[in-house]
């Protein structure tokens, strides 16, 4: 039940939120996902919202596959650390576009917990990028 309560709040905050429009270049879905990673470290989940599309989908490292709500309703109870994102190498086409990357992931302490290997599909719509798709790979450690 709480759950589902905290869904419908998020849902509200992100439909009230105007969402910032953003250039149709390569450097604008770089930094969408410099975005993305500081929303999950900041348990934003407006921003976050903001940057899915209603249809998205992420396959995880684990292969499970997850829709927009449950993307935002994880961002609350995201663990503590920082993203670090490199190896940014985005790609557009006219309204669509990809971008691959490494995600370096540090608990609170500075210590690296994982890396994972990321493609996003974003497309063009009302004047910002919208990420449709995603999918992660979980890399060995010291890799």
């Amino acid at each position: 039940m709480f759950r589902t309560l905290a869904f419908f709040a998020l849902t509200l905050t992100a439909a009230a939120q105007t969402c910032p429009s953003a250039p149709k270049t390569p450097e604008a879905l770089a930094q969408a996902e410099q975005t993305w990673a500081k929303a999950l470290e900041q348990h934003d989940s407006a921003t976050l919202g903001c940057l899915l599309a209603d249809s998205f989908q992420d396959a995880d490292p684990d292969g499970k596959l997850h829709n927009r709500a449950e993307t935002l309703a994880g961002v609350p109870t995201h663990k503590p650390g920082v993203n670090k994102l490199s190896e940014l190498d985005p790609h557009v086409f006219g309204d669509s576009g990809y971008i691959r990357g490494l995600a370096t992931l540090y608990d609170p302490e500075g210590k690296m917990k994982a890396q994972v290997r990321f493609t996003d599909i974003y497309v063009y719509r009302d004047g910002r990028w919208q990420c449709v798709a995603g999918q992660e790979t979980l890399l060995p450690q010291g890799k």
